[in-house]
């Protein structure tokens, strides 16, 4: 199937380094984005990727900073990195891809009633994630104590600084591997389109039809 590439004018896209990094650039080069030098260099911040086009690679979670302040006027993120920070951002379309899961796990030979108990009703839970953490233990009319870590989330039960954890997880395996079992899926995530507010007003047809394209490319 051929295309042509998106018309040109004035874009500032940004997208996360990481996970979705390379299923992202092979996306946006199907639509027309000339993304050779961000294969090539690891280190540069901005790229220009066509006439009036600019990607900024930075990491996952300040991807909806730049979108919310205006810095780039769309972006590529992971769900999970929206429900965490709660940016007041346009979310614009599912892109399906780079699927995994927010879970809450426990030692497999752990009762998790039996350690709440044990606290007086407050469990000690490890994550990257403590608003989606509160968020959805206090939906449980549960109360948690949140230990924020950036680490190996695995090694907090295991040395009792947790009772449990809230983390990503795409197959379970390393869940496995470190004597944990899920015990409640949070938040199924995926990558998703997102957009300044002001620039999707000022800058619709452009945004509309990058979202368009990248729809069509991700269906695939």
């Amino acid at each position: 199937m051929s295309r042509s590439p998106l018309d040109p004018g004035s874009l500032r896209l940004a997208i996360p380094r990481g996970s979705l990094f390379k299923e992202s650039l092979d996306h946006l080069e199907k639509i027309g984005f000339s993304i050779v030098e961000l294969r090539q260099n690891e280190r540069k911040l901005t790229f220009e990727v066509g006439e009036g086009r600019t990607i900024i690679a930075t990491r996952p979670s300040d991807v909806p900073a730049y979108v919310e302040y205006g810095a780039a006027d769309a972006g590529i993120v992971g769900k999970d990195v929206l429900l965490e920070h709660k940016r007041n951002v346009y979310e614009l379309l599912d892109l399906g891809y780079g699927r995994c899961r927010v879970v809450f796990a426990t030692p497999a030979d752990r009762d998790p009633q039996d350690e709440e108990l044990k606290h007086l009703g407050v469990m000690r839970v490890a994550t990257k994630f403590p608003n989606i953490t509160r968020t959805y233990f206090e939906g449980l009319g549960k109360q948690v104590e949140t230990i924020e870590l950036r680490g190996s989330i695995e090694l907090a039960p295991q040395v009792d600084l947790a009772e449990g954890i809230v983390d990503l997880t795409a197959t379970g395996e390393t869940l496995r591997e470190n004597n944990l079992v899920e015990r409640a899926e949070i938040a199924v995530c995926t990558a998703r389109l997102i957009a300044n507010r002001v620039s999707h007003k000022l800058n619709a047809e452009m945004i509309n039809e990058l979202a368009r394209r990248l729809k069509e490319v991700t269906r695939e």
